[in-house]
């Protein structure tokens, strides 16, 4: 691929030896003797936004002005909000957030053919990897058998999608699919894609190296600046446009300085470590912001523990969680069977061009916190937020709290289950899964569950008959080296067995419980309970039958599956009982720090990954059987239920609107604090009589074939539905009442995708008023794009997530924070208010606007709401009707 840099900054261009190889690149010191400013003392993680900016210097879309604000941005302590233009070099997708993102390509250039353009246009200007980890559910478990029975159902239910990917792979440049069965984009990226720092020929011929960055349509796109990638995540909106050159606009962002000290003690794990440092910053407010880890406490951390607490960013609210290069980046990309001279080039790139951690290495922060690993002690998270934070040795106490205050229920009510020999009570553990690129790319704590195994096996121990147990690997070079140790094998004997390669559980396809089972904990209305290695728990998130969800380390997922419930203290009592009645504890069956490293050396090898990774891209013969079009539009299939022409460009004008204000809008919801996007638009699984539900009946699909919201992605019919549907939302227009309800235009209670189509059949505008933390979790965009296909024109929160924020304003819906105090609670709103915002027909980013909302008495508010379209480049974004559509009437321009 050819990438065209600036042209103005010809001072700060170098060249450097590596290896076997001599490069150009843009350097920071060179532009500081030029006069632009002292970069000296800005973190790793904002030198490589300042090299884009050196790079990618024109006078037009990033100024000389542009490079000089970071040098300001030191001299102000951390802080010059300054707008840039941002461009990274790859994008990174996963199929339920790529599906669409693909149907929006295919539907772009039928829009662009329409408006007299040439749909050959419309392709990645930058690389593109879709790994297709999203699919695959857990429909078998615990024996020989649930690997290959779940790939047969994956494929039987989503061949449809897999035959649009691959036309996409054939139609589109630069666009590759790993398929199926290979492992999680995000692990994959670490292990195989990333490289630390990219290289590429410019338009004069000439090859140049620059830092590695990407965006991703996964927030936990961030696991890789684990190794000094850059990147985060964004909605499938953003990254299309991305994809089709546009640079992202962003602010200078904040940068938190996170010192580690110390070293983590025996029996501790890196999962303990990041569940600590989660609750740590989601209690100092980083939404926003860059978060760089510093600190002598580095010096023993591995890398997989610095990919652990990177992925789980969108958890503790920041852009990304930073690490620098040093000794053991350089380590990790041997390992993982990177090039030497590319090895070499990282290391001389980062010394030459101020980005390698080193004992000097102190640079200005906006803001510093620090920990002491030597504190960490073993702890889960849960019952419904990765920030509840839980020492293990307080699990026990802190599960009753929740079943008193949060879930108003008692313990100790037991119910029998049909044909089984036990009883099922509140708190029981129906779910165990080792889960999730957070943790199954960690060898650390992949190891020492299989060693947790290896010791319960020997004492004759095995999991719980309710528990519903699985491994779920984030790629195969996991099983290569739990196989190479034998500790697959004592995994199987407690029923951890391979179930799939990919996300599984942790994104909610974790598969139908036992009916006898769910009967038993839905008539019983038990608080059935999950425990999972993964970085999600929000409500409704994991199965339809779990009101508890508890993120654990591998290790204790296996403990917890020996003990079969929460209402035990795993630090004090004991987890179970030999077959001749001896009580065994947690210290009995837990590996020392010292036999883990030593299997963990023996068995992670760099063979391991380069075997496992030389055809990544080729697929097993499934996935080569797959046949489909060639042609350059995509010829939609009439009847199909899983990809359709989405309606975002049919009939669209040459020119874009204005924006208008909104008059006379109804209320569709009137949502608490921390309503996650998987409240907005669920992943998981629905049921019959759910409007998506009866979509599907209506086409003659059987309820065994509907699969999940997140694989119909590529289908706005059934996305509209499933917007503000999961099962576990609580609209306060209602009284008490659980799921994707509200109410009317005749005031009666309906679904809300009923209402909203209600209201649009009335030519009424709608909002949607929120709390805290509006839109918190993942980058999914179908949570914006269904909020706009309801007739949503505007968000009123107190507080907005980055991503879903950002994901609003590309589908042309403008989100509004209150000032002043203001809120839902304060206003006694109830959600039989009429709003009216002015004040948009000459709106600047930022600015406060008059809202007028009528009461049900006809009474007036007038309030002052915060516009949060918060750069100039989002002004018209919106006056487009959304962020493809700007991009689409621009190229169309260019004929």
């Amino acid at each position: 691929m050819t990438i065209t840099v600036g042209q103005d900054t010809a001072k700060t261009r170098k060249s450097i030896t590596a290896g076997s190889q001599k490069i150009s690149y843009y350097s920071i010191p060179a532009a500081q003797d030029a006069g632009l400013g002292d970069f000296s003392k800005l973190p790793a993680a904002l030198k490589v936004v300042l090299e884009n900016m050196l790079r990618f210097e024109d006078g037009k879309t990033v100024t000389v002005d542009d490079i000089k604000a970071f040098a300001e941005w030191g001299a102000k302590g951390g802080k010059n909000p300054r707008e840039i233009a941002y461009r990274p070099a790859r994008v990174l997708m996963q199929d339920f957030t790529g599906v669409p993102a693909v149907v929006d390509l295919a539907a772009m250039r039928d829009g662009l053919v329409a408006l007299g353009g040439n749909a050959e246009k419309i392709n990645p200007l930058n690389p593109v990897d879709l790994v297709i980890d999203h699919s695959v559910m857990i429909d078998e478990f615990g024996n020989p058998r649930a690997f290959q029975m779940n790939v047969d159902r994956e494929y039987e239910r989503n061949m449809e999608r897999y035959t649009f990917l691959k036309w996409g792979q054939k139609a589109f440049n630069n666009f590759r699919v790993v398929p199926p069965g290979t492992g999680i984009c995000h692990q994959v990226n670490l292990e195989y894609l990333a490289q630390t720092v990219w290289t590429d020929t410019d338009q004069n011929g000439e090859e140049v190296a620059y830092p590695d960055t990407l965006v991703g349509t996964d927030s936990h796109t961030t696991m890789v600046n684990g190794m000094a990638v850059l990147g985060w995540g964004v909605g499938g909106i953003e990254a299309e446009a991305a994809m089709l050159g546009q640079p992202i606009s962003m602010l200078i962002p904040e940068v938190v300085g996170f010192e580690l000290t110390g070293a983590m003690m025996e029996g501790t794990t890196g999962t303990d470590l990041v569940l600590k440092v989660v609750e740590m910053l989601r209690e100092k407010g980083v939404v926003g912001k860059f978060v760089e880890f510093y600190g002598a406490g580095l010096d023993s951390l591995p890398l997989a523990d610095r990919a652990t607490i990177a992925n789980m960013a969108p958890e503790y609210g920041a852009t990304c969680g930073f690490f620098p290069i040093d000794g053991e980046t350089l380590r990790y990309l041997r390992t993982t069977g990177r090039d030497e001279d590319r090895i070499a080039l990282v290391e001389a790139y980062a010394k030459e061009n101020g980005m390698w951690r080193g004992d000097d290495y102190a640079p200005v922060y906006t803001d510093t916190l620090s920990l002491d690993m030597g504190t960490i002690v073993p702890a889960i998270s849960g019952p419904k937020r990765p920030q509840d934070y839980v020492a293990l040795t307080n699990a026990k106490a802190a599960f009753a709290d929740e079943m008193a205050n949060t879930f108003k229920r008692p313990m100790g009510k037991e119910v029998a289950v049909d044909g089984e020999d036990y009883t099922l009570e509140s708190g029981k553990v129906v779910i165990a899964s080792i889960t999730s690129c957070t943790n199954t790319s960690n060898p650390y704590v992949m190891i020492g569950a299989g060693l947790v195994a290896r010791k319960a096996a020997a004492l004759g121990l095995d999991r719980k008959p309710w528990v519903k147990t699985s491994l779920a690997p984030g790629s195969q070079v996991v099983s290569a080296y739990l196989e190479a140790a034998g500790l697959q094998d004592d995994l199987d004997k407690i029923g951890f067995n391979l179930v799939g390669y990919g996300c599984t559980t942790c994104i909610g396809n974790s598969g139908p419980l036992q009916p006898e089972i769910s009967k038993a904990v839905n008539e019983g209305d038990l608080v059935a309970t999950s425990v999972l290695s993964g970085n999600r728990n929000f409500e409704g998130r994991i199965s339809p039958d779990v009101r508890a969800n508890y993120l654990a380390s591998p290790p204790l997922v296996v403990a917890y599956a020996l003990a079969g419930t929460m209402d035990i203290n795993l630090a004090t009592d004991p987890i179970a009982q030999t077959p001749d009645g001896k009580d065994v504890y947690l210290k009995d069956i837990w590996p020392t720090t010292q036999e883990v490293a030593e299997l963990v050396e023996q068995t992670v090898t760099r063979e391991a990954f380069q075997t496992k990774y030389a055809d990544v891209f080729k697929g097993d013969e499934k996935w080569q059987a797959v046949e489909t079009t060639d042609s350059q539009t995509y010829d939609w299939p009439v009847q199909s239920t899983y990809v359709q022409n989405p309606p975002y460009f049919q009939g669209m004008s040459k020119e874009p609107g204005v924006i208008t204000n909104i008059e006379g809008a109804k209320v569709l919801a009137v949502l608490g604090d921390m309503i996650t996007t998987d409240h907005i638009s669920p992943a998981g699984s629905f049921k019959a009589d759910t409007p998506a539900g009866q979509y599907l009946t209506e086409r003659q699909v059987p309820v065994r074939e509907f699969n999940s919201y997140g694989s119909r992605r590529g289908n706005h019919e059934v996305m509209m539905r499933g917007t503000f549907a999961n099962i576990r939302i609580k609209n306060e227009m209602l009284d008490g009442v659980e799921g994707g309800y509200t109410k009317g235009p005749d005031g009666a209670q309906t679904s809300i995708f009923d209402a909203a189509m209600a209201h649009q059949a009335n030519g009424t505008p709608l909002v949607v008023f929120g709390g805290e933390q509006y839109g918190a979790g993942s980058s999914r965009d179908w949570a914006a794009k269904g909020t706009a296909l309801l007739g949503v024109k505007a968000v009123i929160s107190e507080s907005f997530e980055r991503i879903h924020r950002s994901n609003l304003v590309g589908m042309g819906v403008i989100p509004f924070e209150f000032t002043n105090g203001d809120s839902r609670k304060s206003l006694g709103l109830t959600g039989e208010e009429t709003v009216s915002i002015s004040g948009l027909d000459t709106i600047q980013p930022l600015q406060e606007v008059p809202c007028a909302i009528t009461m049900a008495d006809g009474t007036v508010k007038n309030i002052m709401i915060k516009c949060r379209i918060d750069t100039a480049i989002e002004i018209e974004y919106i006056e487009h009707g959304g962020v493809l559509h700007y991009v689409l009437r621009d190229l169309a321009k260019a004929g």
